[in-house]
């Protein structure tokens, strides 16, 4: 219940994120149970181990995805409706936590747009359980009963420290993935392998020690904490302490109300995440959270009473194995909506047309435009390089733009994702991890580029995102520390007026840099709209609604003020020519997300190659003559 409360909100238990793990060693404990029992009796089956595992987990899962493949036939949009296919696929495959450590970290906005985002930890508990069990069968045909559980031991500390090394240097998936999580899952064992024997009074004692520490990391640590780093021994070691208390009679565990709760936990956890993206879906007001917790737990009790004691005593092969045969199914029908693109056909054509600009950008964007290791340079067109763009995401989605102003010559691409151009820039996240990739990046192209004198630059970056943080509606509060600095300013804990003039200055040395032997082109801000344009307006025009996206110019020009104040200074430092964005996208109100119902951006804040394409007629004017 602690991860219930922590989704549906996360004041009322800042840890409670942390359920999964002490889920994780109970888990691990029990099936550490049988499997040894099996080894020692000498009548362990792995294929009726995964049988078992099988009917416990897949029927509700089952049920959970064809609800949802039934509501988002209505209710979810053609792209929502697509991705929804994707993650029942790799959910009943129990490769979502892989999935999910790509798309975006666990605690990110948009994953409160996922609908079965809260699978991951099942996909890691199957992995575990569909090679734990082979490691075991495979070491206890060379080894003796206790030097298994001396490896398991072993094991479970190694994963430890190796968790708490990884987390710090590959945070997201060190959050989702398998070999950062399988020593919780060790650790169950080894209160399996290793139990205490205790007094009774030293039972009451060590329950309430367990329970505390469980408790104290509900309500003392939080998603800030880098997870599961050195901080997961709290609750994992209480949980540990908890199942060695083995308090039968306890009034605190065993009470009819929390054996309830257990008995129908896996359910609950199962159907309430649905509600909480239903809430940010459909932006629902927050009493929706009382009702939906209640739902969850009505829904967690038939489910687990219907679904998960849903097992057919027979050995013929078709009953046997059902579970198999409709987890099939089910994948079968996720990869099928997956490929149909949601089926489109039947929405509304202007929702088709709407919901498609999600997908209308840089074909080349996965190949091109890559976060770690050296930049392809990958180059657009034919003939004698024409342009080289540079920059972060923002120049990305007009590189194809540019291309086509150049007629029979090329574009070189020298963009990376979040860098702004920018010397020396280097990113400190929450955590204190430096990251100094995008300043090596820069330093690089400031390099390179003397290899191509009088070639003309063309700069675009998301440069607000730098100096003020984001500004989509439920991030504006989000980004009041800097992330991105220079060396001189590693220590600036806000973006005051002095954080912001340094890193104004540090960007106008770098722009000089590069007009000294280049000219230099350098977009204005794009517009940031703050919604999904696509996405809000197909939402609205599912409802019968049409809707404008637009962003009022008076709020535009006031999150570029510090762009414009800069730009003053560097008309009297060196050479470098603005290319106005605005004209393209703003009348004298608003700026505006759409033209004529069809949106110019594939998310809130970049260009589809739709919207970008009304700048080539201005690339078209400066680079003619170039």
């Amino acid at each position: 219940m602690a991860v219930v409360l922590f989704h549906f909100n996360e004041q009322w238990m800042p840890g409670g994120f942390i359920g999964v793990d002490v889920f994780f060693v109970i888990s691990g404990f029990l099936m550490t149970g049988i499997i040894f029992r099996g080894l020692e009796k000498n009548n362990f089956s792995i294929l009726n181990f995964y049988i078992a595992r099988a009917n416990r987990i897949i029927p509700a899962l089952v049920m959970l995805c064809l609800v949802l493949l039934v509501f988002g036939w209505f209710y979810l949009t053609p792209t929502d409706y697509t991705e929804l296919g994707k993650h029942i696929s790799s959910s009943i495959g129990f490769m979502s936590n892989i999935i999910y450590w790509k798309e975006s970290s666990y605690f990110a906005v948009s994953s409160y747009e996922k609908w079965l985002l809260h699978t991951w930890s099942l996909s890691v508990e199957c992995q575990f359980y569909i090679i734990y069990p082979l490691v075991l069968v495979a070491m206890s045909k060379i080894c003796s009963l206790k030097t298994m559980k001396s490896i398991v031991l072993i094991g479970a500390i190694i994963g430890f420290i190796f968790s708490i090394l990884a987390t710090y240097r590959w945070p997201t998936p060190a959050y989702y993935l398998l070999p950062t999580r399988a020593w919780e899952l060790m650790f169950g064992g080894v209160a399996y392998l290793y139990p205490l024997k205790l007094k009774k009074n030293k039972k009451k004692l060590v329950e309430i020690l367990g329970l505390a520490l469980i408790a104290t990391s509900f309500i003392f640590i939080s998603k800030e904490e880098l997870w599961p780093g050195y901080l997961s021994i709290i609750p994992v070691f209480g949980a540990f302490l908890l199942i060695q208390s083995n308090q039968n009679d306890s009034v605190l565990t065993n009470n009819s109300v929390f054996q309830a709760i257990g008995k129908w936990s896996y359910s609950i956890y199962l159907w309430h995440w649905p509600f909480v993206v239903a809430i940010n879906y459909f932006s629902l007001n927050d009493s929706y959270i009382y009702i939906f917790i209640v739902i969850s737990i009505v829904m967690g009790f038939f489910s687990n009473r219907y679904l998960e004691v849903l097992i057919f005593k027979s050995d013929n092969i078709i009953v046997k194995y059902y579970s198999y045969y409709i987890a099939f199914l089910m994948g079968i029908a996720g990869v099928t909506v997956l490929l149909k693109d949601g089926f489109k056909w039947h929405y509304h054509q202007s929702i088709q047309v709407v919901s498609s600009e999600s997908y209308n950008k840089n074909p080349r964007r996965d190949e091109c435009h890559i976060a770690s290791g050296p930049i392809p340079e990958c180059v657009y067109g034919d003939g004698e390089l024409g342009a080289i763009v540079i920059g972060d995401s923002h120049a990305q989605s007009i590189i194809r733009s540019v291309e086509k102003s150049l007629g029979n010559k090329s574009v070189l691409d020298w963009t990376k994702p979040g860098c702004r151009t920018v010397k020396n820039i280097l990113n400190i996240s929450s955590h204190g991890l430096e990251d100094r990739s995008c300043g090596n990046f820069i330093s690089y192209a400031l390099d390179e580029i003397k290899k191509y004198p009088n070639i003309p630059l063309i700069i675009s970056n998301r440069y607000m995102e730098m100096l003020l943080g984001r500004n989509e509606y439920g991030l504006e509060n989000r980004s009041l520390k800097p992330v991105e600095f220079i060396p001189e300013l590693k220590d600036s804990v806000k973006r005051d007026f002095h954080y912001i003039e340094t890193m104004n200055n540090a960007f106008i040395d770098t722009l000089c840099s590069f007009s000294k032997q280049n000219p230099v082109f350098l977009l204005q801000p794009t517009p940031e709209m703050k919604d999904n344009v696509p996405q809000k307006m197909a939402k609205e025009l599912m409802k019968g609604n049409e809707i404008i996206i637009k962003l009022s110019l008076n709020e535009y020009e006031d999150r570029n003020k510090f762009f414009n104040s800069m730009i003053k200074k560097l008309g009297k430092k060196c050479n470098v020519t603005l290319i106005n964005v605005k004209e393209h996208f703003c009348d004298t109100k608003y700026c505006y997300g759409d033209f004529k119902g069809r949106p110019l951006y594939f998310d809130d804040n970049h260009l589809s190659e739709y919207g970008a394409s009304r700048l080539i007629p201005t690339f078209e004017k400066f680079l003619d003559n170039m």
